[in-house]
């Protein structure tokens, strides 16, 4: 068996060795995506030294206690301020442009307004209180965004914020999706004996939407060799493809002939638990390009772990994301188990779904790989070296589902 961190450096490097295409996209249509190259602001942002408060724009070396001071303009945001006459206070408004003269705004909650419409100061102001420099948020040609980030709400906001109305960005993923299976049906058909719904094929396809992945679902294929060689075929087209179900050895197993005939195969027995069995490969193109295979297996909880640590990082290294953004090791942190491990497995490396609350891990109470219910009640994977005991009070290494989808 194959280590599951040796596993990952064999096969995340093959995802950055061929160049992504790229298109520009609209702002609105941003959303997802991943930056094909580096976003350069053209501007300062605040473009202006502006005001932090609604208050009054001054001088500070006029200010004095008790003396009234009349307002020689009334400055809102958005307005271009004329310069501070000597002697005077301006009457300002958050976000709006410091008038050329004034070094400082006194909060309004600081000035008495007189009845004769002047205004009086209690304290002296600081040189610089309550003002936002120009460049302070971004400066001109400062680099917003890198190349390989993938753009969210806030990202798509930072854009807009220094005015840029398109990306490049790298195009999307088309991913095939297929679940191996005599025994499976699909949800809203009656269960003849024996059979079982077909679940894999929703969590794989929510979660490759998530990543705003364009999805292409062949649904079930039976057990049997031609009908599997049609799937992957199919398929080929799309720059990679996951199955599940079909990857042992056993008779009714046609994935691992059907992908040795229309492409390569390599297959592990990978010392991890859930998700021992895994299939990679590629898929021969007509036009002689190829589209990246993986096998999974058929046990609902397997398959998802498997898809979570090993196949979204590839799919993301492929899109164009940096290894820093995607590999998950590196988000693992240390909670406290608030559970009793005592036989775990000597060969493989443990994945135990756990609900963790204020860093406190509790185990859901069955670990078994086709107990789908203990993914959806659970926030995240603790994870075990192989023989790794453990006690109320340890600390334990977790990962968050959360960050295992960034």
């Amino acid at each position: 068996m194959i280590d599951l961190n040796d596993l990952l450096e064999q096969v995340w490097p093959m995802a950055t060795q061929q160049a992504v295409p790229t298109e520009s996209v609209s702002l609105n249509n941003a959303l997802g995506r991943v930056l094909a190259q580096d976003v350069f602001s053209s501007l300062n942002v605040p473009q202006h030294d502006n005001s932090g408060m609604d208050g009054y724009a001054v001088c500070c070396t006029d200010i004095q206690p008790s003396r009234r001071f009349q307002i020689s303009q009334r400055v809102p945001a958005g307005a271009s301020p004329q310069p501070l006459q000597p002697g005077t206070v301006a009457r300002i408004f958050t976000g709006a442009p410091i008038p050329p003269g004034a070094d400082s705004v006194v909060m309004q909650e600081d000035v008495v307004v007189n009845d004769d419409g002047s205004v009086t100061f209690s304290a002296l102001p600081k040189s610089g209180q309550w003002i936002r420099r120009a460049g302070e948020d971004i400066a001109s040609g400062q680099v917003v965004l890198s190349q390989g980030t993938r753009l969210d709400a806030i990202h798509v906001g930072l854009l807009a914020s220094i005015g840029v109305p398109t990306v490049s960005v790298n195009r999307r993923l088309k991913v095939g999706v297929m679940v191996t299976g005599s025994e499976l049906q699909s949800p809203g058909q009656l269960l003849q004996p024996g059979q079982i719904y077909n679940s894999n094929e929703y969590v794989w396809c929510g979660l490759l939407e998530a990543m705003h992945a364009d999805v292409r679902s062949v649904g079930i294929v039976p057990d049997n060799f031609e009908a599997t060689c049609a799937a992957l075929e199919s398929l080929a087209d799309c720059d990679a493809v996951i199955s599940s179900g079909g990857v042992s050895v056993g008779e009714e197993d046609h994935v691992k002939p059907a992908i040795e005939k229309v492409g390569q195969l390599r297959s592990w027995k990978v010392a991890m638990k859930p998700g021992k069995p895994i299939a990679f490969g590629h898929i021969n193109r007509q036009d002689g390009g190829q589209s990246w295979f993986f096998g999974l297996p058929g046990n609902p909880v397997s398959s998802a772990v498997a898809f979570q640590l090993i196949v979204k990082p590839f799919l993301s290294l492929l899109e164009g994301q940096g290894l820093a953004e995607v590999d998950w090791r590196l988000r693992t942190r240390k909670v406290q188990a608030a559970f009793t491990w005592p036989t775990p497995d000597s060969r493989r490396e443990e994945f135990l779904r756990a609900d963790v609350q204020s860093d406190k891990a509790s185990l859901f109470a069955n670990q078994s790989s086709g107990v789908l219910t203990s993914l959806a009640r659970s926030s995240g994977l603790v994870r075990l070296a192989k023989g790794q005991q453990v006690n109320p009070g340890d600390w334990v290494d977790y990962v968050s589902y959360q960050d295992l989808m960034k």
